[in-house]
């Protein structure tokens, strides 16, 4: 085994330790907030588009600063931004912790809240996703992805159960906030010994033309802009998490811990399909129509979760959709992070969250406006339709995504030589 290869080569670099440790403690505190902020919401009003409004209060600043905030990551030091954006959303959650110390029957101030949160998302997103590759030599930047993954996946898999046991044991959110604030000013910290070093390479001001540079290559590149807007449309229309909390209050009967545990569902099937691409069966060949298939996949597991008046039924078939939706983020992150300029990643990334942000925070929105219309099964499940008409549509107009074999080779520029190595390395 090459040292490129070895399973900890990235984690030889000090930086990249450190941000790997302030990534799982970011992502442990967001994810705590998350389910915090939903049954909070739920509990007290009831109503299925409150639940919407969390998503929307968050999508709004989240998606209109996306891409100036992918420009500020391209000029300026990006360890810093995302730590000044964790002390952010600390304050938030000490912010919803006096608001739930309260004891308001109001959620409006939850949601001004949610606001901040989402603008410090905005600028954290593309700069943490453009700030790995500095981090560790090239050689071992894929082997950094695998990382990062995997801390993410574990961070989602802990983070949802361990905020809904602490919101049942101590009968109430605020010590759920309290907790996510301390883990998120701990993650700011951790990013101070990193090197001060901005972007070089653009050093144009500030105008629409820089500013959207970023989402003009995303346009001329067919297989990355059907990647990620795949994923929109299906996360958009199959997304059922906005309606955890009432599955779990009103069909399941579950209570907070048992939607901690249907939270990280999703994540723990992602892990295990990330284990398994890894190690068993990795996307060597036909990447293009897996990924369709796979998306399809996310959509039936979907409409079986809304159907599901059985906890155990529930649980199985969000881990299919998270194990399926695994496979198109691989694709997804293996063609924005490996077939984008340096210079030009910050701005990249900033579109690739903004589709991030419409399909999660939108799709939250979208499916309590649609609980609100028809109830909640018949949400989730005309959701899990609407992603497998997706399916079709861009197995047609998407020619160039269906094409796709080698995922080393997506997205490559005509005449360029294949990429000779491994997009991953073996996770350990």
């Amino acid at each position: 085994m090459t040292a490129a290869a070895a399973p900890r080569a990235a984690l030889r670099s000090r930086d990249f330790r450190l941000y790997l440790a302030s990534w799982l403690l970011t992502n442990l505190g967001a994810q705590m907030l998350a389910v915090a902020v939903g049954w909070q919401v739920y509990a007290t009003t009831h109503r299925a588009l409150d639940l919407g409004y969390v998503g929307l209060a968050q999508f709004v600043p989240a998606f209109g600063f996306s891409l100036p905030a992918g420009h500020v990551a391209d000029r300026f030091d990006r360890a810093r931004i995302v730590a000044w954006c964790n002390i952010v959303l600390a304050l938030c959650a000490v912010a919803l912790a006096v608001i739930a110390s309260c004891g308001t029957t109001s959620v409006a101030p939850v949601y001004v809240v949610l606001f901040f949160v989402g603008v410090a998302r905005a600028f954290e997103g593309p700069a943490a996703q453009a700030l790995v590759p500095g981090l560790v030599p090239p050689e071992h930047f894929p082997n950094a992805v695998t990382w990062g993954s995997t801390v993410w996946q574990v961070s989602t898999i802990v983070g949802p159960s361990l905020g809904g046991v602490l919101y049942a044991v101590a009968h109430g959110a605020t010590w759920v906030y309290v907790g996510s604030g301390a883990l998120l000013a701990i993650a700011a910290a951790l990013l101070r010994p990193l090197p001060v070093c901005a972007p070089t390479g653009d050093a144009q001001g500030v105008s629409l033309e820089t500013v959207f540079a970023g989402f003009r290559y995303v346009r001329q590149n067919p297989v990355i802009l059907g990647s990620i807007s795949l994923d929109l449309f299906a996360v958009l229309l199959g997304g059922a998490t906005a309606l955890l909390p009432m599955y779990a209050s009103d069909i399941l009967h579950v209570g907070p811990w048992g939607l901690g545990v249907l939270r990280s569902a999703p994540a723990v099937g992602a892990a295990g399909m990330a284990l398994g691409l890894a190690y068993y069966r990795p996307l060597e060949r036909r990447a293009g129509p897996i990924m369709l298939a796979c998306v399809a996949l996310f959509g039936g597991a979907t409409m079986v979760f809304g159907l599901s008046h059985n906890f155990a039924l529930s649980f199985a078939s969000l881990l299919v959709l998270g194990a399926s939706d695994m496979v198109s983020v691989v694709v997804r992150s293996t063609v924005v992070q490996l077939r984008t300029p340096h210079e030009m990643r910050g701005r990249v990334s900033a579109v690739n969250m903004m589709f991030v942000v419409a399909s999660s925070e939108l799709g939250e929105m979208e499916s309590g406006l649609t609980a609100a219309w028809l109830g909640a099964v018949p949400a989730v499940v005309v959701g899990g339709l609407g992603t497998l008409l997706v399916v079709a549509i861009y197995t047609l107009i998407f020619p160039d995504l269906r094409a796709v074999d080698r995922l080393q080779d997506a997205g490559r520029p005509p005449g360029e030589k294949p990429l000779p190595a491994p997009i991953a390395a073996p996770l350990d």
